[in-house]
């Protein structure tokens, strides 16, 4: 007991009588347990924030009937009006009908309001106390009288200056020719309103006008006259449908409780991905701090080991030893995790004002007992488990040997063992990555993924002999200019090989995620401009804002441009086969042959209008040929055969499967009809691209959501959101650097005091101040160019074939970002040099007399 609270005392003094070792220690435990309490902050306060929405969804509401498919245009006229008649029977008190669909509408400026993503919808304005639950609260102005008036949410309003008596434009996500003249006449409160979304009321026949054809209604909303429960309800409901089998194909029946639980899973999921997402950055910084903290210990326990002799010759036990290194491992854990809460409590708050700003909701941040939990769990077990291993070679330092004046660290001698296993590791890594890389889909990806763990193993354990060879030939080439402070910098580079990795295995690993996600963005961005060099033929391409539909109005519009020869719009059909959904794409107005390239195995691929085409790995799994006759269902629930009448080549452009115009009309019902893919535009022979350019936004104008592009413009904006993309993720891989660079300035700060006599030495026989700086330049150097060209190498080992195995989905060829990898070398280099700025201005201070006295 004695011992045990000698060696805690000794433990905390430590700590405290090494506050630089111990805020450097903790830095590294803090930006691993951030991400993780960030990810956990994040997704939680915005899942909260959505359940709050989700609450005031179907409010009131006992039972609610949709279709089953968000495609198809709803429930049947017949069956709706079938339940009115028994409301008595089935125990119905209220039933309303709700008609909608998406919109666009027009700011003050004449642009189409930016939503960033949020839904833009219009519905039936229902008056107060005639709906079910009565979310909606008028505000100002009063309700929509005819056809040409609107209400509109509050927030919408005041983000796109608009108010009551203001005149805008409104657009259809429907097949209606022209866009539409309206007037405010009233504003909202939505409690359903996040950010950036936009809800407009039509008056009840107005809305019914616009989106349905008189058969189909959208949305049937119900109560139940008190003794019959939610549950009871919706049972009678889906009996009195029909057929328990064929209403389950058609309709959603739900109690209103199940709506809002549907609605939340949806957005629970996405949140869970995310958080995965963030969860898979902070393990890659955790897996990288670990290195770093092994490290740290590895060193103090070097430095310590006269005292730990001490503790051992006058009692200490060699458990007693260990524990002692392990407290001091807790205490900077808890004391990471603690400090890593709170700055993961900020790097929350940052992204949650930038998801705001782009619609998402957000009622505060929100630290819950989880975060706090897995922060402080975290940082804890991290720090614990890095701190083993040195703790272990603590408790066997035998007194006599500790009491030398040398602090090597113990084991750092033979790399042998370690070397021969990673080696063996190596070859299986190679093995495994050549033979994944050979194939296509999911099984090649995952031996890809198997043989990239066994690669960063390999690594791992081979790396300390590695860096012997390799940091002695790049001391041999800064010899000559550098000469003798070049060859000190190469000497306690290759001193200690195990930390020298251990350092080096930050940058490794980040570089290596840098060049895998560079390769695949490379690669996905080259696959799309051979897709478009080769495949379009069209001179513009014309696509919509706010989610990409577009009504098919704005089709016939551009067809009026003088100079436009062939124009194609591409609509989506969603059927049934075989009780699966299928999806189609329909080239409307022309010949998609006379805008695109699409290369015919067999049969035709420009469609009749009762045909389809498919491409080739379609027409294998499915076993047709041409002349065989496919039996689709709408979603409606029509039976419609069609002949297969051509077999193509892949084609991003075309799709698997290609119908022609009357077999859309007869598989999408008039209200769900739109252009959700481009509108392909050539021009007549001869015409000057800036005139049909300009023809082309006259006669769209009017539509507010298209944006026209030429080839050229088009690959870049596919490409922006790709660059979008590995900007978000480089800037989450900057974690692993930042700690990256911390671990080289941790080491080299550390090996800077147990080298503190050596240095003073080399002071007292006329090493200046400025040698002594730039021999820990070079020493960090070394260590960052070989940890990154580890590191490249490694990616592009795995990159590689990671994309071979993408050519089932689509990829088309692997492209080598070798500017990504020429530039992540250069900045290795700098990298080591700012890492190395302040141990090494910490060496050139040593004083050489005070140096030779205190070692």
């Amino acid at each position: 007991m004695i011992m045990g609270s000698v060696m805690r005392k000794v433990s905390t003094r430590s700590l405290a009588s090494h506050k630089l070792r111990l805020v450097l220690t903790v830095f590294s435990v803090v930006l691993g347990t951030s991400f993780v309490a960030a990810a956990v902050i994040f997704t939680s306060t915005v899942s909260n924030a959505f359940n709050a929405i989700f609450d005031n969804v179907a409010q009131g509401v006992s039972v609610e009937v949709t279709a089953a498919e968000s495609d198809a245009p709803g429930v049947p006229v017949e069956l709706v009006e079938k339940l009115r008649d028994s409301k008595n029977e089935l125990g119905i008190d209220r039933l309303v009908e709700n008609f909608g669909g998406p919109v666009t509408v027009a700011d003050s400026s004449g642009k189409a309001i930016q939503t960033g993503g949020a839904p833009s919808v219009a519905s039936a304005f229902i008056p107060e106390g005639e709906g079910i639950g009565d979310p909606m609260t008028l505000v100002d102005g009063r309700a929509p009288a005819s056809e040409n008036e609107i209400t509109i949410n509050r927030d919408a309003a005041d983000k796109a200056g608009l108010h009551v008596g203001s005149t805008t434009k409104v657009v259809l996500g429907t097949g209606v020719s022209d866009p539409i003249d309206v007037t405010i006449v009233g504003l909202t409160d939505l409690p359903t309103s996040t950010g950036g979304y936009v809800g407009i009321q039509f008056d009840q026949q107005t809305a019914e006008d616009y989106f349905s054809d008189g058969d189909y209604i959208g949305v049937v909303d119900m109560t139940a006259v008190p003794g019959v429960s939610d549950s009871e309800l919706r049972d009678r409901v889906h009996t009195a449908l029909g057929d328990a089998k064929t209403v389950d194909e058609l309709y959603k029946v739900r109690t209103g409780d199940q709506v809002r639980a549907d609605q939340k899973a949806e957005i629970s999921e996405f949140l869970t991905i995310f958080r995965y997402i963030l969860l898979a950055f902070a393990g890659i910084g955790l897996l990288v701090g670990t290195f770093i903290i092994y490290n740290t210990f590895s060193m103090i326990v070097a430095q310590r080991n006269r005292e730990l002799a001490l503790l051992r010759a006058i009692g200490a036990s060699r458990k007693d030893v260990s524990r002692s290194v392990l407290t001091e491992a807790l205490l900077v854990g808890v004391l990471g995790g603690a400090i890593g809460l709170g700055l993961g409590a900020a790097i929350a708050a940052g992204m949650l004002a930038f998801t705001k700003s782009q619609g998402l909701p957000s009622n505060g941040i929100e630290v819950g007992l989880s975060a706090i939990a897995s922060a402080v769990f975290v940082g804890i077990i991290v720090t614990m488990l890095s701190a083993w291993i040195p703790a272990r070679r603590a408790s066997r330092i035998p007194p006599v040997e500790a009491m030398r004046e040398s602090t090597v660290e113990p084991g750092a001698g033979s790399l042998r063992k370690r070397t021969l296993i990673g080696a063996v590791l190596g070859v299986l890594a190679v093995a495994a990555l050549v033979v994944g890389g050979l194939g296509e889909g999911s099984g090649p990806a995952l031996i890809v993924a198997v043989g990239a763990v066994l690669a960063i193993v390999a690594v791992v354990l081979a790396a300390p002999a590695l860096s012997q060879p390799f940091v002695g030939a790049l001391g041999g080439v800064f010899q000559k200019p550098f000469g003798t402070v070049g060859r000190l910098a190469r000497t306690n580079a290759v001193r200690n090989p195990r930390r020298s990795a251990a350092t080096a295995f930050a940058l490794t690993l980040g570089l290596m995620l840098v060049v895998v996600i560079g390769t695949l963005g490379s690669s996905f961005k080259g696959t799309i401009n051979s897709a478009v060099d080769k495949g379009v033929k069209a001179d513009f391409i014309i696509t919509g804002t706010n989610g990409g539909q577009m009504p098919l109005g704005l089709a016939d519009a551009v067809r009026k441009a003088p100079d436009a020869q062939t124009v194609v719009s591409q609509a989506i059909a969603i059927a049934k086969l075989d009780g699966k959904n299928l999806w189609m794409t329909a080239p409307l107005g022309g010949k998609l042959s006379d805008v695109a390239v699409v290369t015919p195995v067999e049969g035709v691929v420009d469609v009749p209008a009762d045909g389809m085409a498919v491409d080739q790995p379609t027409a294998s799994e499915q076993g047709w040929k041409i002349g065989d006759d496919v039996k689709l269902t709408s979603l409606t629930g029509t039976d419609v055969t069609v002949p297969i009448v051509g077999i193509y080549e892949p084609s991003e452009i075309a799709g698997p499967r290609l119908i022609g115009q009357n077999v859309y009309d007869k598989l999408v019902p008039s209200e769900a009809m739109r252009v959700v893919q481009p509108i392909w535009v050539k021009g007549k022979p001869g015409v000057d691209a800036d005139t049909l350019r300009s023809q082309l936004e006259d006669v769209t104008a009017p539509y507010l959501i298209a944006q026209i592009q030429d080839r050229e413009q088009f690959k870049n904006a596919i490409s922006s959101q790709i660059d979008q993309m590995m900007i978000t993720l480089y800037a989450l891989l900057g974690l692993s650097l930042v700690i990256a660079v911390l671990g080289i300035i941790n080491t080299l700060a550390l090996s800077v005091v147990e080298r503190k006599r050596e240095i003073g030495m080399l002071r007292a026989v006329g090493m200046a101040r400025a040698q002594v700086r730039r021999s820990i330049y070079l020493e960090s150097t070394y260590i960052a160019v070989f940890g990154a060209l580890l590191g490249a190498v490694l990616g592009l080992a795995i990159g590689v074939p990671l994309v071979r195995t993408l050519a089932y989905w689509g990829l088309e060829g692997v492209v080598i970002p070798w500017s990504l990898i020429g530039g992540t070398l250069v900045g290795a280099a700098v990298v080591g040099v700012v890492a190395a700025l302040w141990p090494a201005v910490t060496a050139a201070r040593t004083r050489p007399l005070e140096a030779i006295v205190e070692g």
